[in-house]
């Protein structure tokens, strides 16, 4: 079936597994034992921050949901990536189109959602730290409700926007070197001219919106609150810098990922080669498999449950 001359492809090929090959069976168990071990420490530092009431404060409701995103995010991979190593023996795994696009969308959202909640908390630390005296009356719990809803649904509204426009262009390649989908891979296999323009042209502006605007705003609330910390005494500078340095080792853990596959993405223009299948899988497993270990060994009062839980668990 053609449309104005180009092939409308129903299925996508995703190629990545093929360099993957041989390395199924040790794969398979990496990959499921990273699985297992983020769902259960994100659920476990999710879980200590809703159930005890001295946690229940907005710094530690950010904290639960990026930690609820990034288990969500693995959700939505993982358990693909597994049943394509285990049924495809790192081969070419075929995927419909229409799922292709799904994942793309699911797995471009969280990604989105995660820069969004690290700038919520970023603006939280800031106006903690260096306007201590209104936080109580700026930061609410409905304003934070509202906060949490902003960071999810405008990164689905935008990126459900450029899924729509990536699912009308007719596609004359059919082999993505990834391990998973992602809208920009699929527009690159695209070759109708002005469609495709338009819709790179919006996952470039959704990637402005998404993920370079909140990334700013961290870096710039961060650099205020040093700037504060360095004009008060020693003792209040160490306290906030500690509470501030988890969310920026979490930041920078994505923001290195994601530079690292849009940098090589632009340098390689429109071949993939290794080192793109490379950056795509770590950057689905670096920040989800760190995030945990982050937020519960780097943050005193959630460390401080999870070491008197595991120590009840033991005794019993």
């Amino acid at each position: 079936m053609t449309s104005a001359g180009f092939n409308v492809t129903s299925s996508l090929t995703l190629v990545g597994f093929s360099s993957l090959s041989g390395h199924s069976s040790l794969l398979f168990f990496v990959f499921l034992l990273l699985y297992l071990f983020v769902l259960f420490s994100d659920s476990l530092v999710i879980y200590i921050i809703c159930s005890q009431r001295a946690l229940h404060r907005p710094m530690f409701a950010f904290v639960a949901s990026v930690l609820l995103n990034s288990v969500t995010a693995s959700t939505l991979t993982y358990p693909k990536l597994l049943s394509d190593l285990l049924l495809s023996g790192a081969g070419l795994v075929q995927v419909s189109r229409t799922m292709c696009l799904c994942q793309s969308f699911f797995v471009s959202s969280l990604g989105g959602a995660s820069f969004m909640l690290l700038s919520a908390m970023a603006f939280d630390r800031y106006l903690s730290i260096c306007h201590p005296m209104h936080y109580v009356v700026l930061v609410t719990p409905a304003k934070v409700v509202l906060m949490l809803l902003l960071c999810w649904m405008l990164p689905f509204i935008v990126v459900g926007v450029s899924t729509l426009l990536a699912s009308r262009l007719p596609l004359c390649r059919a082999q993505l070197n990834r391990v998973f989908c992602d809208i920009y891979s699929i527009v690159s296999l695209s070759c109708s001219g002005a469609e495709a323009q338009l819709s790179g042209i919006y996952s470039l502006l959704f990637t402005a919106v998404i993920i370079f605007l909140p990334a700013a705003f961290v870096l710039f609330s961060y650099a205020r609150i040093l700037f504060i910390c360095l004009r008060r005494s020693r003792s209040f500078s160490s306290k906030a810098l500690q509470t501030c340095l988890p969310h920026l080792l979490v930041f920078f853990n994505y923001s290195i990922s994601i530079s690292l596959d849009l940098l090589l993405r632009r340098l390689q223009s429109n071949r993939e080669s290794d080192s793109t299948l490379i950056t795509s899988i770590l950057m689905m497993l670096v920040p989800t498999v760190l995030n945990p270990v982050v937020y519960g060994l780097k943050l005193k009062e959630v460390f401080t449950h999870v070491e008197r839980l595991l120590r009840c668990r033991r005794d019993s």
